[in-house]
């Protein structure tokens, strides 16, 4: 029995090991040459395995960026989870602001890897549809933070949440990858305050008034 479990551990342990040889083969190609250039032949040849022990772990390049991107996606999950109950305009633009300067921190410390996200995003449906699923999941938060706000008062009810957290989650995104993509040279905490001042004065009302 024992020499059975020490032979299921070490066939355990290739298998992670494989496993993270792939992944750590295909970062370093993604950055050199990109992910639309690189493949998946090249990906296993520089990580010495073979196609058939490869494909047991990824069914293609695209599977192993989504991977090497879980660890940020969870970031990114986490964040859009974040308890959000103010009671007055001023605690909700804190809160927010705090929220959109550790989004585009979190792309910015990120860069190299979400550069090869953005990219793939045109050139994979897997990829694609992965991060539609960060977007849904945002707005879907960012429209129950709407809600509660409207619900007891403190922001406009004429406005509809879900269109409101659309246009407020896009304008982030949009953000997030001109920094990722280096076409803004505005400081984070700039863009933040404004794009933050901007959505909250729009939105939330002075309850003191």
């Amino acid at each position: 029995m024992k020499n059975e479990e020490k032979i299921t551990d070490g066939r355990s342990l290739r298998s992670i090991m494989t496993r993270q040889k792939l992944l750590d083969a295909a970062r370093e190609l993604f950055y050199e040459v990109g992910f639309e250039k690189t493949t998946i032949s090249q990906i296993i040849k520089r990580a010495k395995t073979g196609y058939g022990t490869a494909y047991v772990h990824f069914k293609g390049k695209d599977d192993i960026l989504i991977m090497l991107m879980e660890n940020v996606m969870q970031e990114f999950l986490e964040m859009a989870e974040t308890p959000f109950f103010p009671t007055t305009k001023d605690e909700a633009k804190q809160l927010i602001l705090k929220q959109v300067f550790a989004f585009l921190n979190m792309a910015k410390s990120n860069e190299k890897i979400m550069k090869v996200f953005s990219d793939a995003i045109g050139l994979s449906q897997s990829v694609n549809s992965k991060w539609k699923e960060i977007r849904q999941a945002n707005i879907h938060f960012i429209t129950k933070d709407i809600t509660y706000a409207q619900n007891i008062g403190l922001a406009r009810t004429d406005l509809k949440a879900e269109l409101v957290a659309k246009s407020w989650f896009y304008t982030n995104e949009n953000y997030q990858w001109d920094i990722i993509q280096n076409v803004t040279t505005s400081p984070l905490e700039d863009i933040a305050w404004t794009i933050t001042t901007m959505y909250v004065d729009g939105l939330y009302l002075d309850l003191e008034h």
